[in-house]
């Protein structure tokens, strides 16, 4: 198996990292059969696009059709045009377009760059005065480069992620997780990437997940398709539940959700390379149903000093070798002087898997609290909801 770039921990588990470069030379030079493009920034460059066209298979979806992750705007297009529910909005050009309208808005209000941000463009503004300093962020200080902004209505309810493998034709529901996106325990503090997850969700089966599906998945697959671009891969929805249960889409990714994938695919029994590689194929998934576990999992994230506005690297990690009972993903690591380093924002994630959300919530946190590195953060109330829902 190779990866481009990898990292330290996948490098340790026996995995041929190579340094960062053409990776279609890579797979032809290699002989590899299937490309499996995880990060959002090359899918919505079209590197499937450059696969393909060198007759080489992966799994993920083609430039075209990852522009549902790379402009929220184009996502609420395809949202309304195929009957999706989200949130109302609109879409400001430019500074003075957004100030013209910030007085009219109600708040709060949730403010998006509509450019790939890595979970980090968004803002929720309690009121005019902070909308304002929002869009200084987006307009004057380009935060984010250049970019439109949508402004949307702020809706309240527990949020709930679905992540959908989609071959073109259909979209098949894997296990719901719920994330935690605030860097700060109680959901205080700005927007990351996300500091956990934990799945199942209580209150949300396998038939449930399905009809959320048809809701909001399948629509989207079957309009792409219409449009010339089928969907190939991941669709990740990121949702808010009203208290009624109903869904409402908050925004949607093509690819795994980070720190989701974490969480669910541990609970996985069916054949993860089978499922990839159906995908890739057109009606590849007819009659497919994935296997679960009845266990529970809880990831918690172990972030660097400074995220999400920054972060720190070089910072040496330890306590790695003493997480019996959990299970270590590397995401931001490297390897100095035979040491593991910080090499990013979100560094680790650590999974404890168990009968109750409970128990899988104490192996994770064991874990973690045995790992160390300077400036150190991580949040500490992931999956209390279940736990205070299901018992420990």
């Amino acid at each position: 198996m190779l990866a481009t770039p990898g990292n330290a921990g996948i490098a340790r588990d026996g995995v041929e990292c190579l340094a960062p470069g053409d990776v279609v030379a890579y797979a032809q030079e290699r002989g590899v059969d299937l490309v499996v493009v995880g990060p959002e920034a090359p899918l919505v460059a079209g590197l499937v696009d450059d696969l393909a066209a060198a007759g080489i298979a992966a799994f993920g979806p083609t430039k075209a059709a990852a522009r549902i992750e790379g402009s929220k705007a184009y996502a609420k297009e395809l949202m309304r045009d195929c009957g999706v529910p989200t949130a109302g909005h609109v879409l400001f050009r430019d500074r003075e377009e957004a100030a013209a309208h910030l007085a009219c808005a109600s708040y709060p209000a949730v403010l998006k760059a509509d450019v790939l941000a890595a979970g980090k463009g968004v803002i929720i503004a309690g009121d005019e005065r902070e909308a304002r300093e929002a869009i200084d962020v987006f307009f004057a200080e380009k935060r984010f480069g250049e970019t439109e902004v949508v402004l949307e209505e702020f809706l309240e309810g527990e949020e709930l992620s679905l992540l959908a493998l989609c071959d073109g034709e259909r979209a098949v529901p894997l296990a719901p997780a719920q994330d935690y996106k605030r860097i700060y325990d109680g959901d205080e503090g700005p927007n990351t990437g996300g500091m956990g997850s934990y799945s199942p969700v209580p209150g949300i089966d396998a038939d449930r997940a399905r009809e959320i599906a048809a809701e909001v998945h399948q629509p989207i697959v079957d309009e792409l398709r219409r449009r010339g671009t089928p969907f190939h891969g991941v669709l990740y929805a990121g949702l808010m539940m009203s208290p009624g249960g109903e869904p409402k889409v908050l925004e949607y990714n093509a690819r795994f959700g980070d720190p989701e994938t974490q969480a669910v695919l541990p609970r996985l029994r069916s054949d993860l390379l089978e499922l990839l590689e159906a995908s890739s194929r057109a009606g590849g998934l007819a009659g497919v149903e994935p296997g679960w576990s009845d266990d529970w999992a809880v990831t918690v994230v172990l972030a660097s000093r400074g995220y999400p506005q920054s972060s720190s690297s070089g910072d040496v990690i330890s306590g790695l070798e003493d997480t019996e009972g959990a299970e270590v993903f590397h995401a931001g690591t490297a390897e100095q002087g035979g040491e593991i380093v910080t090499a990013g924002g979100r560094v680790l994630n650590v999974t404890g898997l168990g009968a109750t959300p409970g128990e899988a919530r104490d192996r994770a946190y064991a874990a973690a609290e045995r790992i160390d590195f300077d400036g150190k953060q991580q949040r500490s109330d992931i999956a209390s909801r279940a736990v205070d829902r299901v018992g420990a």
